[in-house]
């Protein structure tokens, strides 16, 4: 897979054409269309289930005007959490939304996305500050444990929180 730009937040709801209120919740997608990877942003009401040929989805909140912007933790803690993260089974899920959060940030770079025989993906990454490349096991949380993932990683990874 050659590494991509995930295009921003449109601040309009596909699905209700409704544009997204400041505090409020939504789902994004991201899906491959014509050679080109294209975001698509959900209120609540018009989000039903992620589509079956999407890329990755996740949850986010839209900030509220007057929030203050947080601060991610950096690039050492995230690596040094993704390290602990592979030494604890239970914490799998939360190491791939890791995963996908470093590449997002460019400390990962994607080199390829692979499913085996049994038809378990993983995505092989490449971290430039480490020279070391990462096997981590596709593990998509359901919709019930994505919140709890981002107030997990929000708690341990965000100054102020």
């Amino acid at each position: 897979m050659i590494p991509f730009e995930v295009p921003r937040n449109s601040r309009v709801c596909v699905a209700t054409n409704r544009p997204l209120k400041p505090g409020e919740w939504f789902h994004s997608v991201l899906i491959e269309e014509e050679n080109e990877i294209k975001r698509l942003d959900y209120s609540q009401e018009g989000w039903e289930a992620p589509p079956a040929e999407m890329i990755g989805y996740w949850k986010s909140k839209l900030p509220a005007q007057n929030d203050k912007k947080v601060k991610l933790a950096p690039n050492d803690i995230l690596l040094n959490l993704f390290d602990q993260l592979s030494e604890q089974f239970d914490k799998q899920e939360m190491r791939y939304v890791l995963t996908l959060l470093l590449i997002r940030r460019r400390i990962f770079r994607l080199e390829k996305e692979e499913t085996d025989d049994s038809g378990t993906t993983t995505l092989n990454v490449y971290c430039p500050k480490r020279e070391a490349t990462y096997l981590v096991p596709v593990l998509q949380p359901g919709d019930e444990k994505i919140g709890e993932l981002q107030n997990a990683l929000a708690t341990l990874l965000y100054a102020g929180s």
